[in-house]
């Protein structure tokens, strides 16, 4: 018999356990595991630094990268947001950093401090922690004087609760049971992939990364021909579009601008089976007449010169090389013998440059799910159920997912301190 017990023994569930730990010290908690090891998804982020958090302090702001939720957590976030989640690890001796972009990590660049953190504050104050103890059911009942017990059943044994809170992540086989339980799940898609794309102008250059304006266009928005004109009669009107770095990859697209449209157009992408058209301007402060004007000035001005090797602009030279190699511009070909007609060609390749995307990859190993637990089911300023009394939810379980840059886990953090506060001062109450 426990007093709380965690589902997940992920960022979360240890965050919550460490609060109910040190706001009731008398309180027997357990965490449940499924796998060999706790905090896997702390360890693999970041590229093994672990993104702990985001710099954005204004509430609000922090909440408009948040694809889903970003209405439900402004509350939650003003509760406990980054500054909190800093306090929390440098009282424990894990002293964190900022960097340009907002990202914050510990200043080891290790997420092993993160994880040594977790895993001597659930040792020093008593906190079971069960591995390989997978969940395979989930029951309540109401005794005397309304007092709530929950019947956990894993795959070793089976075990009770006062109050049970589950941190499970992206856990279909968990989603089940809470459904049996009356919660409505979100059917869950991916967000957080990169894009797959067979194009010559990109092939075999991979690493070549710059700043682009990207804007996914509807499945009728590609035309396959490589050479596009200026002044389309056709206005188009993105479905998405993200500003940022974008990397080319060996499959196709990645990057910080390729992330944000993939969490924010998660839904609609996974419906049209990862298969739609996406136009990029390589030059974001750019239009395309603008360009078209410039490229003319140096036809004037380097008319000797041959056009693959003059640098016109500030991006990559092999992305350069293949956008004018795309605009049927051969490499001994001097500006002098350039029509307008491919300069026309060039100015659309570098402003206007569109890629048939055909399927999606996952980010590193950092897989991040929309969907889970419907959001009006949730007490957001518990973390309760409102469908199970002594129920508690946070974490990816339910339908929150963010952008990269230490959203995720601020997510995480956020809802397992509102639960564990919430869950200590219910049953201090008993």
């Amino acid at each position: 018999m426990f007093d709380v017990i965690i589902i997940g023994g992920g960022a979360s569930g240890f965050y919550a356990a460490i609060h109910i730990a040190e706001t009731n010290p008398d309180l027997k908690i357990a965490i449940f595991e499924k796998g060999k090891e706790v905090l896997k998804k702390v360890s693999i982020s970041g590229g093994g630094r672990c993104n702990v958090t985001n710099g954005e302090s204004d509430s609000m702001a922090l909440s408009k990268n948040y694809p889903r939720g970003s209405k439900e957590l402004i509350g939650p976030f003003y509760a406990h947001g980054p500054q909190e989640t800093r306090q929390f690890f440098e009282s424990r001796g894990v002293p964190l950093k900022s960097e340009d972009d907002g990202r914050v990590f510990p200043v080891s660049n290790s997420s092993q401090s993160i994880i040594d953190c977790f895993l001597g504050e659930t040792n020093r104050l008593g906190i079971a922690v069960y591995r390989q103890s997978s969940v395979t059911a989930i029951a309540s009942k109401t005794g005397a004087e309304n007092d709530i017990t929950w019947k956990v059943t894993t795959i070793k044994k089976e075990y009770f609760c006062k109050r049970l809170l589950v941190a499970a992540g992206s856990n279909p086989k968990i989603w089940k049971l809470l459904e049996g339980l009356g919660h409505t799940i979100v059917p869950p898609v991916p967000s957080l992939f990169t894009f797959n794309i067979k194009d010559d102008r990109i092939s075999g250059i991979p690493g070549v990364s710059t700043p682009a304006h990207v804007e996914v266009l509807p499945k009728n928005g590609f035309k396959p021909e490589i050479k596009v004109k200026l002044k389309s009669k056709r206005s188009e009107k993105p479905l998405f579009s993200a500003e940022g770095p974008v990397l080319i990859t060996h499959w196709g697209l990645s990057g910080p601008a390729i992330l944000r449209l993939s969490a924010w157009g998660a839904l609609q992408l996974h419906d049209c089976k990862y298969r739609f058209p996406i136009k990029v301007n390589w030059l974001p402060e750019y239009h395309q007449n603008s360009v078209l004007s410039l490229l003319m000035e140096v036809k004037e001005v380097e008319a000797k010169k041959t056009v693959v090797r003059t640098k016109v602009f500030e991006i990559p030279k092999r992305l350069w090389t293949g956008l004018v190699n795309a605009s049927d511009i051969a490499k001994e070909d001097k500006w002098a013998e350039v029509t307008k007609e491919k300069l026309q060609h060039l100015a659309g390749q570098l402003t206007n440059c569109r890629f048939m995307v055909e399927g999606k990859s996952v980010f590193k190993d950092e897989f991040v799910t929309a969907g889970g637990v419907d959001l009006k089911e949730i007490n957001f300023k518990t973390y309760e159920s409102k469908i199970c009394k002594g129920l508690y939810l946070a974490g990816e379980i339910i339908n929150v997912d963010a952008i990269t840059g230490g959203f995720n886990f601020q997510n995480a953090w956020t809802g397992g301190y509102l639960a564990a506060m919430a869950i200590s001062n219910d049953l201090n109450t008993q």
